[in-house]
């Protein structure tokens, strides 16, 4: 009984190497594979952006008391942008635009209904004047981002701001 269980040993330990030795192998070989796959897609497909389309406007939107405010492309730098970018990331981007401002805006509205919200559309720059008399330009051409959000109090510097994250920026930027 001792020689039968001493032989079952070793060939127990012989099965399990091998066992370990196929399934490495076997991983090798469908990660060459998944390599060959990707390396045979090609990923570039899309245009990017290098730089914003500049302003076609040159005037500047005032903000004096405590506002939220919104800055978009005019039409012909969206314009512009479509014939930079593939067809679907622009459509893409107008739709990330769209919904991350509606929802931004109802963020404010429930948490911060006596916030002013502003759109800029038509302004290269935003001048805040604070309450000190100090003020502080922002020329939005200088912003990679298309679309954004700025959040001002009236005493601190103007916040660009997540708008994904829009409920937490809210409550850090104004909290006394």
């Amino acid at each position: 009984m001792n020689k039968q269980g001493g032989n079952i040993i070793p060939v127990i330990l012989f099965a399990v190497i091998l066992c370990i030795i196929f399934s490495c192998e076997n991983n090798h070989a469908s990660d060459k594979t998944k390599i060959k796959s990707i390396d045979s897609v090609n990923t570039n497909k899309t245009k990017k952006i290098s730089h914003k389309p500049y302003s076609t406007f040159q005037d500047t939107l005032k903000v004096s008391k405590p506002s939220a405010v919104f800055f978009h492309p005019d039409s012909l730098q969206l314009e512009k942008i479509k014939q930079q970018t593939d067809s679907t990331a622009f459509k893409d981007l107008t739709h990330v635009d769209f919904y991350l401002t509606q929802n931004a805006r109802n963020v404010i509205r429930n948490a911060w209904p006596s916030l002013n919200i502003i759109e800029a559309r038509s302004f290269r720059y935003l001048l805040f004047l604070k309450k000190d008399g100090s003020k502080e330009y922002i020329d939005l051409d200088q912003y990679v981002e298309t679309f954004g959000l700025f959040l001002f109090d009236g005493k601190k510097s103007p916040k660009f701001v997540d708008m994904m994250n829009v409920d937490t920026e809210l409550y850090f930027y104004f909290k006394k």
